[in-house]
């Protein structure tokens, strides 16, 4: 059995798009599963497209996601040059050697004459090219003259073509739809259409994962891997990943790519389990994978034919996992920078950050600072707060337990962990003979001025220390002191 061979090959033009990195992901997959190698190249012929940098993000993005590959132009490899313009002086070759086996042809015509029978045949345009019946002659006498031209497909004889795709099952298409391409440009640049078949069978790509959108090119790169003499790849067309049931995601449409999400707050695991599941299902109902458990779970025959919607609430939920399963001190050093641009007091981090932990689903600014601000400063809050209904408090009856707390807690020495001041405070519920959250409702809302709270008032009195703790119990009394004698 052949050695599995996949490639990635994306352009260098920006960004890393999420639907193209599915792709990098379904091709390692499919080649690591059985012990084969994945291939990246990199396919920069499009100069006017070209992004600088953009070899660094395709390079940065795969590592960070753990796709490392066995060849490319940094690694090098056995099949290089792994950068296609750096390939071009094999393609020319291949064309001519096309022509001889009347696989292509020269196309002298110019774009009037294009243009002519385009608007002729309107929408049913599909060009007809007399440069097919030119003799050898006729042909060596417009290349002695320097005449511009292009070397296109030859598509004749040939009634129906077909091939089988390993998603989308047997195709059958009828040759006359086909139109003959161009292969090399007039100045001398393959077309894409070209360069990639040429590059996959010189560097034995054995089989090639890329979007529905080529279900209908493939019959026609068919035919030039027969007019060689080639044995033609495995397909494995994917469909399109949606922002919606209409539209495609799109770095031209703004949609986020890769490095958007992660400088979001996404972790980079959690975007590849993600992905993972746009357009492929596990034959369980496990959505969580790491990378070894994809491996082992992966088939082909379970890629779907339908279009995959990104959902980015289900990446959230699935990000918030991967965070509330990290260890504390990993979580710490993504999660540090943000604490550190909030809270500019001397409050241990590391605690709050244990708070944060378990109740965001990304690490960023959006998602942490409304959860913790308050420490940095107490807020101007709501008096309504107060009350709750569940713990029956009400501003009224909030003052008596405040005060007890502030006694208990000015009396308390040692401040090193929220078990000693949650012993503290939970002497209070027996003693006022009320339930524990009429106690412990007040005094977090004293000290945090916040309706929710990562932590409950002993974690954060720990982490405010006595002082802070106890002067915001105090502002907590004589505000709703203030309060309840205005309304008298």
């Amino acid at each position: 059995m052949k050695k599995v061979r996949t490639r990635f090959a994306p352009s260098p033009t920006g960004y890393m798009h999420i639907g193209n990195l599915r792709t990098a992901l379904f091709e390692y997959l499919i080649a690591k599963k059985d012990g084969g190698d994945f291939i990246l190249r990199i396919e920069d012929t499009d100069q006017g497209r070209k992004v600088e940098g953009a070899v660094d993000i395709i390079y940065d993005t795969l590592k960070t996601c753990g796709l490392n590959w066995d060849e490319g132009p940094d690694v090098g490899g056995n099949y290089g040059p792994y950068i296609q313009s750096e390939r071009l002086s094999m393609y020319k070759g291949y064309a001519l050697d096309l022509i001889e086996k009347n696989g292509a042809h020269y196309c002298f015509c110019k774009e009037c004459e294009l243009e002519a029978q385009r608007k002729e045949a309107g929408d049913s345009f599909k060009f007809v090219d007399p440069c097919k019946n030119l003799t050898k002659e006729q042909i060596q006498e417009k290349l002695d003259h320097n005449e511009e031209y292009v070397i296109r497909q030859t598509i004749e004889n040939v009634e129906k073509t077909s091939y089988y795709d390993e998603v989308y099952g047997q195709i059958d298409v009828d040759a006359d739809v086909l139109e003959e391409q161009v292969l090399i440009k007039s100045d001398g640049f393959p077309t894409y259409n070209f360069a990639n078949i040429i590059d996959d069978h010189t560097m034995n790509i054995t089989h090639v994962v890329r979007g529905n959108e080529y279900l209908s090119s493939t019959p026609k790169y068919n035919l030039i891997y027969d007019a060689y003499g080639w044995d033609r790849p495995t397909y494995v067309h994917v469909p399109p990943v949606m922002k919606d049931e209409s539209h495609k995601l799109s770095k031209r449409n703004g949609d986020a790519s890769f490095q958007d999400l992660v400088k979001k707050g996404y972790l980079p695991e959690a975007i590849i389990n993600y992905i993972a599941l746009l357009g492929w299902s596990p034959e369980t109902d496990q959505e969580i994978y790491t990378m070894d458990e994809l491996l082992k779970a992966f088939k082909v025959n379970r890629i779907s034919k339908s279009p995959a919607i990104f959902d980015i609430d289900k990446l959230a939920w699935m990000n918030g996992e991967y965070i509330n399963k990290m260890d504390l001190d990993s979580f710490y050093e993504l999660a540090k920078p943000i604490l550190e641009e909030i809270i500019t007091k001397p409050y241990d981090l590391k605690e709050i950050a244990s708070l944060v932990q378990p109740r965001i689903k990304r690490i960023s600014k959006e998602d942490i600072e409304p959860l913790i601000d308050f420490f940095e400063e107490l807020p101007d809050y709501d008096l309504e707060m107060y009350k709750h209904k569940k713990m029956k408090t009400t501003k009224e009856n909030s003052i008596e337990p405040l005060k007890e707390a502030y006694i208990v807690l000015s009396q308390l020495e040692d401040w090193s962990n929220a078990q000693n001041i949650q012993d503290a405070l939970m002497s209070l519920p027996a003693k006022l003979e009320v339930k524990n959250g009429r106690v412990l409702w007040p005094v977090r809302t004293a000290v945090s001025g916040k309706q929710f709270t990562p932590g409950g008032a002993m974690e954060i009195g720990h982490i405010l220390g006595k002082e802070e703790t106890l002067r915001r119990i105090q502002i907590g009394i004589q505000r709703l002191e203030k309060d309840l004698e205005s309304n008298c």
